[in-house]
């Protein structure tokens, strides 16, 4: 449940920023930058959460 809610947030936050950033920039919204962006942001964050960063055992 942990990895799904992470790609909607993934997918939510992306597709914020390549909004934001294609308007900034007078282009077009494209939604494949979405997708990419998503999938790099989820592995991103799994990888993260789940190897990278321990919890220290008192």
């Amino acid at each position: 449940m942990r990895i799904i809610w992470t790609m909607i947030w993934a997918f939510l936050l992306s597709a914020m920023a390549v909004y934001v950033i294609s308007n900034m920039s007078g282009g077009h919204f494209d939604f494949l930058q979405v997708i990419i962006l998503t999938v790099l942001f989820t592995i991103a964050a799994v990888v993260l959460g789940e190897g990278v960063i321990k919890e220290e055992e008192a």
